[in-house]
């Protein structure tokens, strides 16, 4: 007899849409209730570069099929491609980054935080061991207040990133799914990555009301 897996406790007539877009949800944004992690950040080293408008979202929606959200809140247009050392066949979609750059006159040295919502599979993401294809505006968002443009002019440009955790890891190993009502029976999904190896069961965590497209925040806490 299969164990039963303590994973989430979905409506699935609602989620099924939604699971495939945010297959790696991320708490990286910080409304007053959420709590940092304790967990330090490793800067590594990558190239960057912007696609799309100077002040837009870069493309519409990208590989990890999140369509026009990546425009609202809470992505804001914080956003990014990554090349596929990183992008792990779509598994770090939903992830959250850090990005800072300190080497161009404009760069502020401040980290900006990007989710990871498209892929760039040719030059100049697959010319070195790691590289982000910034929205215009995340790109704008390193740099000194007023030089935005200045830094966008750069081309491609070093950077540092670093995973962004907070309340706890933020990733998934595993999701299943199953009925509010009904059999007791679970639908297991793909796996993602696996960090802590935390078990979490959040009941009833999407909305009423809930209808593709629309986002909602789960104030579930890895911890």
């Amino acid at each position: 007899m299969r164990s039963k897996p303590n994973y989430f406790s979905l409506f699935i007539s609602c989620v099924l849409l939604g699971t495939c877009c945010f297959s790696n949800p991320c708490y990286c944004f910080k409304p007053k209730n959420f709590t940092l992690s304790t967990i330090a950040a490793r800067w590594s080293s990558a190239g960057a570069t912007w696609y799309g408008s100077p002040n837009g979202a870069g493309s519409d929606g990208g590989a990890c099929g999140y369509g026009n959200l990546v425009s609202q809140a809470p992505f804001s247009s914080l956003v990014t491609g990554i090349g596929p050392s990183l992008y792990n066949a779509g598994k770090e979609c939903g992830a959250c980054y850090q990005v800072k750059c300190t080497k161009h006159p404009a760069c502020s040295g401040q980290p900006v935080r990007v989710v990871i919502t498209d892929f760039c599979p040719g030059y100049p993401c697959t010319s070195g061991p790691a590289h982000f294809d910034l929205s215009g505006t995340a790109f704008g968002a390193m740099a000194v207040p007023g030089k935005e443009q200045k830094l966008r002019d750069a081309g491609v440009l070093e950077i540092s990133y670093a995973r962004s955790f907070e309340d706890g890891d933020g990733d998934l190993a595993g999701v299943a799914l199953k009925q509010s009502s009904g059999r007791d029976e679970w639908w297991e999904m793909k796996q993602s990555s696996q960090y802590s190896g935390q078990i979490l069961v959040a009941k009833n965590v999407i909305p009423a009301g809930w209808k593709p497209g629309a986002t909602y925040r789960s104030l579930v806490k890895y911890l």
